[in-house]
Order: structure tokens, then C-alpha cells, then sequence
């Protein structure tokens, strides 16, 4: 017991003096237990952390819902914005100081549904914004309606006969709007995610990142672990990321293949 203690106490030494965990806030998250979020929230301070971002050169800008606490969990600027504002907001940030990196993330609900209008002049206006879209395909916070991202049939305490309305395509959205650089992930794979994040920071122009995630809380049948671990795959090896039609053609697939699906040469 002792000898197992004492390799315990070297591990998180080297934590610790890696500093790994130092673009974390003192506030731990508040999301629900099992939550995909936490995935998300690690990817993303890897992909900080290894591109060595000064923390008072970052702005995380959010809106309203689950998502919309993640300023506070992480040691940078942040702006809580109001319900689908996070991307015309972080628009204003990034234009008032160009030399700051924005990050705006939302859920499917906040950034499909009342902020869905933006997404389309951020992308052809080729902000260098990066946006991470948590898609759980749930409003969450306000106790699990169907979202503009829920199948067709979904059942929830707010459609108990099933969701009525097609579900939108947040990738296709991304690349018919002109999105310079297009991701697909998964919240069950943080590394993913970072190594993702980091080509779409380094990228100069509108980066979107849809990642696959789940509600434990409010959704029982469909986006749930077991099945995300079941549906995710890597895109094809033969994919080209710089062809446009390709990249359409694989999000049409409505499949839940993963990786950066776009970008564009400059």
C-alpha cells in the first residue's frame, strides 16, 4: 500500500509540474456527471496548453444553455453572452483586437436554433473565429426538449409522440455557407479533439468544429455513449480535405465519421 501511495504522489507531482491543468479555472464544472462536455473542456485546454496560447490572448465567448457556463471553467477572458449571440459577439472581439484567439462555443439549441442566423455570415465572411458547436442533439438546461438537431421520432418529457421536425445537418450548414475549415468529432475522444483544435487555431479564417456529444440526463435513446461508440468512425482514408465537393458528399452521408473534413487553401 505504501509503495502504491508513493507512485501515486510521483504521478500527480508530474501533473502538476507539467501544468496541464493550469488553463482551468478555480470554478470546477457544474455539468451533470458523465456529461461529454468534460471531453470537450479537456480537448480543447490540450490543444491550448500544447500551442503554448497565452491565457491574456484568449476570449471564450458563449450564449445561453449547458455550454454557455464554459468561460467559466477555464482560466482566460470570457464573455457570457445572451441565447445565440456567442458568434456575433465573438465577431466584435476578434475585430476590435485581431491579435486575441476567440473561441465561441454553443450547443445545438443555442446555434441552430435562435442563433442559427449567424452561422452563415460568420462563414462567408471568414472571421478568424474558432466555433465549437456541442451538438447533443437536446436542450439540456431546460430539462430536454427535441432540438433542431433531434431525429425525426425522438421522444422527450416535451415531445412524448415523438419530434415531428427533419433535423438540420450542422456540417453541411458549415460548408454550404463557405466555412474555410470544417471538423467532425467526438466528445469520447479528447485527443481527437485537440489535435483537431490545433490545425483549425493555427488555421487563418472561420474554423467550425461539430462534435458529436451526449445528454446522460435527458436523453436515454438516442446520442447516448454506447451508441456514439458504435456509430463514430475516422473519415475515409482516401479523403482529400481541400475538396469541397468531397467534403459535402461525406457530411450528406449522414454517417458519424470524424475528422477535419475541410479546409481551404489559401
Amino acid at each position: 500500500m505504501k509503495t502504491s501511495g508513493r507512485v501515486l504522489a510521483e504521478q500527480v507531482k508530474r501533473i502538476a509540474e507539467s501544468k496541464v491543468f493550469s488553463i482551468r479555472s478555480p470554478n470546477l464544472p457544474t455539468w451533470c456527471p458523465g456529461c461529454g462536455y468534460f471531453g470537450i473542456h479537456q480537448g480543447l485546454n490540450n490543444a491550448i496548453q500544447r500551442l503554448g496560447l497565452p491565457h491574456h490572448k484568449i476570449v471564450v465567448v458563449s450564449g445561453i444553455g449547458c455550454a454557455g457556463r464554459y468561460p467559466f471553467f477555464t482560466d482566460t477572458y470570457g464573455l457570457h453572452t445572451v441565447h445565440g449571440r456567442a458568434l456575433p459577439v465573438s465577431t466584435g472581439v476578434k475585430l476590435a483586437n485581431p491579435e486575441l484567439t476567440v473561441f465561441a462555443v454553443g450547443g445545438d439549441g443555442d446555434g441552430l436554433g435562435i442563433g442559427g442566423g449567424h452561422l452563415p455570415h460568420i462563414a462567408r465572411r471568414n472571421v478568424d473565429v474558432k466555433y465549437l458547436l456541442f451538438d447533443n442533439s437536446i436542450y439540456g438546461l431546460t430539462k430536454g426538449q427535441p432540438s433542431p438537431s433531434s431525429p425525426i421520432g425522438f421522444k422527450t418529457k416535451a415531445s412524448p409522440q415523438g419530434n415531428k421536425d427533419a433535423p438540420l445537418n450542422a456540417t453541411l450548414l458549415a460548408l454550404s455557407y463557405g466555412a474555410s475549415f470544417v471538423a467532425r468529432l467526438f466528445a469520447g475522444d479528447p485527443e481527437g479533439i485537440t489535435n483537431a483544435l490545433i490545425q483549425g487555431i493555427r488555421h487563418k479564417g472561420f474554423a467550425f468544429f461539430h462534435l458529436y456529444t451526449s445528454c446522460v440526463t435527458f436523453d436515454k435513446e438516442y446520442k447516448t455513449w454506447e451508441h456514439l461508440k458504435q456509430w463514430v468512425h475516422p473519415l475515409p482514408s482516401k479523403h482529400d480535405p481541400t475538396n469541397l465537393k468531397q467534403a459535402i458528399n461525406e457530411s450528406l452521408d449522414d454517417s458519424f465519421s470524424l475528422g477535419i473534413l475541410y479546409k481551404r487553401m489559401e
